[in-house]
């Protein structure tokens, strides 16, 4: 039996409990010819395919959401490649609509498009459940199977499916499948994406513009080349004794509460004008009498440049793809939040290396050291201290033109009707929001105000 039941100002279908579950069998072997992928590659083969259901997020009776679940691989160019692997849910009460998942940090795990997205309201049900076709990917590489979750970026093939191929592809196998199971393909194409995924859902408008009619980039990684080396410089101040214990990150935070606060009119523990607080913030107020580490008191002279060089931009000595010369510091503020600066910086013991476990080290210095030497270097022995763009020009171009998601022209997105919601939380600690706010006034200036705030 199916009824409807009303959730946020949408009719939802579900299949009660007890329910037939949707016959999906058939699709097990089916195969996608590379003929309808648009990017270089074998063949989509469903490995697996099998009646499936959850419960909706839904108060009252639980009603159980039928859907088909595929799990299936496309196969490498490259023998030395792994396949790209991806799962395809496809619900028995469509609403014609479908949303691709971005991964996050470097991939390596299969997403399965049945979570809840990014940032939803708890109660609000996932978009399986709203009757949409999900799927997502693990971009090519699985992290089980490497000695460091950078290493695939040895291999070229599975770089450039991470950097953007491996979710134009498993889009395509998505919209194939659709017209088998459905007999027609998607009216809407949607991309959903956080963090690295967010910086996917940028690619897609970037390189794929005709491909998703609205995506939606949270916290982007838009300068990825920048970023990684940001997250090294931090790790290599802290190295040489700018490391800052959890002690003495509780007590840069409260100082820039009291330096910042009530800037807004509220003294309510957040820094609500965030563009304010360097001009009133000064980390030399918290120094240790001489300049030397006395304690979780006090910043010692190497402690204040950390904090100084964070909150300053990283400069390249040329310019990187799409004309970009450095990259943004970070904010003050959201210092001592759940995965703030101890999480995302400082870590819970000085960074070290070789790496050891990364529950010790702030994931600037973990991920950051790793891409220099596996994506830079392309030399996991090579200490990230010896790492530099000037060293590493031609390389470091190279990545950047693959990794970075910083094309401000967007017209032919915009020409096609897509539209594109772009979001920063300004006292995140992964990765500067100041460059999703620099991007954002990169595209006003190349497309013009009027037409940005179209799409």
């Amino acid at each position: 039996m199916i009824r409807s039941l009303p959730a946020a100002g949408l009719v939802l279908l579900y299949l009660t409990a007890g329910a037939s579950a949707q016959t999906c069998e058939p699709f097990k072997g089916y195969i996608v010819s590379k003929s309808e992928i648009g990017q270089p590659s074998g063949d989509a083969t469903i490995l697996s395919a099998e009646s499936s259901s959850l419960p909706a997020t839904m108060s009252g009776p639980e009603p159980i959401v039928a859907f088909c679940k595929l799990v299936g691989q496309i196969a490498p160019v490259d023998p030395g490649a792994p396949p790209i692997r991806f799962q395809i849910n496809m619900p028995a009460q469509w609403n014609g609509r479908a949303v691709q998942y971005g991964g996050g940090g470097f991939n390596g795990v299969l997403i399965t498009g049945l979570a809840q997205l990014r940032d939803s309201p708890a109660d609000l049900p996932p978009p399986i459940a709203r009757g949409f076709m999900t799927y997502g990917t693990d971009s090519g590489h699985d992290n089980t199977k490497l000695k460091e979750i950078q290493e695939f970026a040895l291999n070229d093939e599975m770089l450039e499916n991470f950097s953007h191929a491996a979710y134009k592809k498993v889009r395509d196998v998505a919209v194939t499948i659709a017209r088998a199971h459905y007999g027609r393909a998607p009216d809407k194409l949607y991309f959903f994406g956080g963090s690295e995924g967010g910086r996917e859902g940028l690619t897609m408008a970037q390189r794929y513009p005709a491909d998703f009619d609205g995506i939606v980039s949270v916290v982007p990684v838009i300068n990825w080349v920048g970023l990684q080396f940001s997250g090294t410089r931090s790790g290599l101040l802290q190295m040489d004794g700018g490391w800052l214990s959890p002690a003495k990150v509780k007590l840069l935070h409260e100082a820039v509460l009291a330096a910042c606060d009530a800037a807004d009119g509220l003294k309510d523990g957040i820094v609500s004008r965030w563009e304010n607080c360097p001009r009133t913030m000064n980390p030399k107020s918290l120094r240790c009498p001489d300049g030397k580490d006395t304690g979780d008191t006090c910043l010692s002279d190497a402690q204040i440049r950390f904090v100084e060089v964070t909150h300053g931009r990283f400069e390249f000595p040329f310019p990187l793809v799409n004309g970009i010369t450095s990259y943004p510091g970070w904010n003050y503020g959201g210092e001592d939040q759940a995965e703030g600066m101890v999480y995302w910086m400082t870590g819970t013991k000085p960074p070290q290396y070789p790496l050891p476990a990364v529950t010790e080290q702030g994931r600037a210095w973990y991920y950051g050291s790793g891409a220099m030497r596996y994506f830079i270097a392309r030399d996991p022995a090579k200490h990230p201290r010896d790492i530099t763009p000037a060293a590493h020009k031609i390389q470091v171009l190279k990545i950047s033109a693959l990794m970075d998601s910083t094309n401000p022209d967007l017209s032919a997105f915009q020409r096609r009707g897509g539209k594109l919601i772009l979001k920063e939380n300004m006292a995140d600690l992964a990765q500067s929001p100041n460059a999703g706010v620099e991007y954002y006034q990169s595209v006003a200036a190349k497309m013009g105000q009027n037409d940005v705030d179209r799409f």
